[in-house]
């Protein structure tokens, strides 16, 4: 018995390996699908160079992914930043060079004299100090705010690139929502996200 066992065993290793060693006659056709002219190959740098052009030169990075009207945002959200910065820096100097005047005892731009001779101080030196501090918080607050703008464009160069690789699908939209009440007359706003099957 443990003879025939071994041997239908044996017999069948050998048909399973024969058939699969002969060539059948139906082979199966594979045709290839026409490639639409429009698709583009991955491209795996592309984000990596959007955010370097970015880093170089802030909306580098826009331009490179042809988002030609961000660049203005780009450069408008920066400006604002550096704006705001200058301002409150220029007005920290004045106060603190009015402050330095004051203490060496010179007359500064603060100080009022009338026709009478007379002199009367708009502010008090501790308001001087306080005015310093407010506007040396300002500046560097603007500070981190443009460079967090910075940084956002960067990233928005990068995430952009990665997404404009991938084919986009009209079934999911965003849009604006507003809708009527009957009864009293109110107005309802929001966004409406819709994604049709």
């Amino acid at each position: 018995m443990p003879n025939k066992l071994i041997l239908f065993t044996c017999l069948l290793f050998c048909s399973i390996a024969l058939s699969q060693s002969t060539p059948s006659e139906e082979q199966p056709q594979i045709e290839a699908e026409e490639i639409d002219a429009a698709f583009q190959e991955y491209d795996a740098l592309k984000p990596a160079k959007a955010a370097f052009y970015a880093a170089v030169l802030p909306g580098l990075g826009q331009a490179y992914n042809k988002d030609y009207w961000k660049i203005p945002i780009v450069y408008g959200a920066i400006g604002t930043g550096v704006g705001i910065a200058v301002y409150n820096h220029d007005l920290f100097q004045q106060y603190r060079t009015a402050y330095k005047d004051r203490i060496a005892g010179r007359m500064d731009e603060f100080t009022i004299v009338d026709e009478n001779g007379n002199t009367r101080e708009l502010f008090t030196e501790d308001q001087l100090l306080r005015a310093q501090d407010f506007y040396r918080r300002n500046k560097e607050l603007s500070i981190l705010i443009t460079a967090g703008l910075y940084v956002l464009q960067i990233l928005e160069a990068n995430v952009d690139a990665h997404l404009s690789q991938y084919e986009v699908e009209d079934r999911l939209s965003f849009a604006p929502f507003m809708q009527r009440n009957e009864f009293d007359y109110s107005n309802t706003f929001g966004m409406r996200i819709t994604y049709t099957f």
